[in-house]
């Protein structure tokens, strides 16, 4: 196997400078640039499968906002949740 100039770790050099000059994490660089060049994995087809939080109930948001530990949720309405889940 050819040495990659970020070490044995990283498969895909191209990608992994892309991302890093993107402003991703060495980590997060390094795991989408192998996914890239392993076959039987296609990361750019994978998520984008939720609805966009606009069409979620007030109930669907507030639970999220639940998962996540949003303070101030209880009184929250739909589109402050959206907007608190954004910027989460």
């Amino acid at each position: 196997m050819a040495s990659s100039k970020h070490g044995p770790s990283v498969k895909d050099d191209d990608t992994y400078e892309a991302l890093r000059e993107d402003g991703a994490s060495k980590q997060k660089a390094a795991r989408i640039a192998n996914a890239k060049s392993n076959d039987r994995q296609h990361p750019s087809s994978k998520g984008g499968k939720a609805k966009p939080y606009e069409e979620w109930t007030r109930d669907q948001l507030y639970e999220r906002a639940q998962e996540l530990e949003i303070d101030g949720r209880s009184s929250m309405s739909k589109d402050e949740l959206i907007t608190a889940l954004r910027n989460t």
